[in-house]
């Protein structure tokens, strides 16, 4: 599976947190996570999510989609004080901080995977 973004690959190394446990779990306590990974949370339904910081060791990049795919915001977070509030969200994309800046990822714009 890959993560596009206008055409350009964005991820070619994609995990994903289906459930309950592995959504709790996220990122926390990685060290680090390769240049093209991507950990896409799959939600049940849209709804406000928060994305905290709590256990990570290294900043990311957060991406909110809603159920189209389309981006609805982003944020870089920093290891144990980030966190950040969404509404409408039915995906989470976490990657690697500079993903958003490198590949130009706005609102409004679509993923695909």
């Amino acid at each position: 599976m890959v993560l596009i973004y206008n055409g350009t690959p964005v991820a070619n190394n994609i995990s994903y947190a289906k459930n309950i446990f592995s959504q709790m779990l996220g990122l926390m306590l990685h060290k680090s996570i390769p240049e093209d990974f991507a950990l896409i949370f799959i939600l049940k339904r849209p709804g406000t999510v928060g994305v905290h910081m709590l256990f990570m060791l290294f900043p990311i990049d957060i991406i909110f989609l809603d159920a189209d795919k389309m981006i609805l915001g982003t944020a870089t977070l920093k290891p144990w004080i980030g966190h950040k509030r969404m509404k409408g969200v039915k995906y989470i994309i976490e990657m690697n901080q500079g993903t958003v800046e490198r590949f130009n990822l706005i609102p409004g714009e679509q993923l695909t995977f």
